[in-house]
C-alpha cells in the first residue's frame, strides 16, 4: 500500500535569544515545529496562521513570516504517511503556552544535542538549514 500524504504548514519560531520553539502533541513522543495539516482550500499561510492560533493562542500577521522552503519527509507520528511541508520562519512576539492538542513545549538552541525524539522533518531538513555548522 503506498504511503498517504499529508500537506502541512509549520513555523520556525525564535525567541529573543535565538532559541527555536518545538512542540509535542498529546499522545506522541516526537517534538516538531508548531503548525499542522492544511484544510481543503487553504493556502499554506492560512493554515499556519490558523494552527498557530489554535495551538499557541498566537496571532501574528503574514508579514511576520519568511518562507524557508518546501520539504518532503516521513511523518513523525503516523505510520505509512509522508508529509509535504511548507516551512516559514519568524520571531515570537511574546511568550506562549501550549493549547489545543499540544502537551509540551521545548526550546532548542544551535548548540543543543539533536536527540532521537525530534521529528524526521525537523532533524533531517530544517535544523541543517537553520544551523548548518551545528
Amino acid at each position: 500500500m503506498p504511503p498517504r500524504t499529508l500537506h502541512i504548514a509549520a513555523a520556525c519560531l525564535f525567541d529573543e535569544t535565538g532559541r527555536l520553539l518545538l512542540v509535542r502533541k498529546r499522545g506522541t513522543h516526537r517534538f516538531m515545529l508548531p503548525g499542522g495539516k492544511r484544510d481543503e482550500g487553504e493556502t499554506a499561510m492560512q493554515t499556519l496562521l490558523r494552527e498557530l492560533h489554535e495551538e499557541l493562542q498566537l496571532r501574528v500577521p503574514e508579514s511576520a513570516f519568511t518562507p524557508l522552503g518546501h520539504f518532503s519527509e516521513v511523518a513523525a507520528n503516523e505510520a505509512n504517511t509522508r508529509v509535504e511541508a511548507d516551512i516559514f520562519s519568524g520571531m515570537l512576539p511574546h511568550p506562549v503556552h501550549p493549547a489545543a492538542e499540544l502537551e509540551e513545549l521545548r526550546w532548542l538552541s544551535a548548540c543543543d544535542p539533536r536527540t532521537d525524539d525530534l521529528a524526521p522533518l525537523l532533524r533531517r531538513h530544517v535544523l541543517p538549514l537553520l544551523w548548518p555548522s551545528a
